[in-house]
């Protein structure tokens, strides 16, 4: 997604996770995708990856990436573990206060979209994104993890993100209207199947 935002010309490659090449398992041995190599040094933690990407293809030639509010960065930082509890959990009375965790910090995210940053007026902000109505760094870390949190929990827990939640449901929708979004997500299907084992009976 980042590369796409920076319109870098770059090659896409798949790889399947149950069946690791030699060459992948010599390239980064324990790690998961993605990860980065540069000049005989492979690099594996994505906000590594990140910082490399911004500093490499910097202004003025690229797009600055970086939002300009860093409290943007923090902006529904604690979904996805939340997310994580919840969806492999196999105990059915924690079901109930594990989808509770969940939905305070959507609620936290909610909240932080509908407040309005330091450059809007008025009461409530109508921004694209989290840091105004263009992608940063910011959107590039939280979209995926939402994006999945949306699709799985609906398929595998049958549990649909609450209309009490707008500027959330408002935030997902302008991000599919994104090419760098849209190109970079994975389908439904592969999210779904990714998670299925988690079906278990609550």
């Amino acid at each position: 997604m980042i590369l796409w935002l920076k319109k870098v010309t770059f090659d896409v490659t798949t790889v399947d996770m149950t069946r690791k090449t030699k060459e992948m398992k010599c390239l980064a041995p324990g790690a998961q995708p993605p990860f980065l190599k540069f000049n005989g040094s492979v690099i594996t933690d994505f906000m590594e990856i990140e910082d490399f990407l911004e500093e490499t293809f910097c202004p003025p030639r690229y797009p600055n990436l970086r939002p300009k509010n860093q409290e943007s960065f923090k902006a529904g930082a604690d979904i996805f573990q939340r997310f994580s509890a919840y969806i492999k959990n196999t105990i059915p009375k924690k079901h109930e206060a594990l989808e509770t965790h969940l939905l305070k910090a959507l609620l936290h995210l909610e909240e932080y979209l509908k407040t309005p940053l330091p450059s809007e007026r008025g009461p409530n902000s109508r921004r694209r994104f989290l840091d105004g109505d263009e992608l940063t760094l910011a959107d590039c870390d939280l979209l995926p993890k939402l994006n999945i949190v949306f699709v799985v929990s609906q398929s595998v827990r049958n549990f649909a993100i609450p209309e009490v939640f707008p500027n959330v449901a408002r935030y997902m929708s302008e991000a599919q209207k994104m090419v760098e979004f849209s190109r970079s997500s994975p389908a439904n299907s592969e999210l779904i199947a990714t998670y299925s084992f988690q079906r278990a009976t609550i």
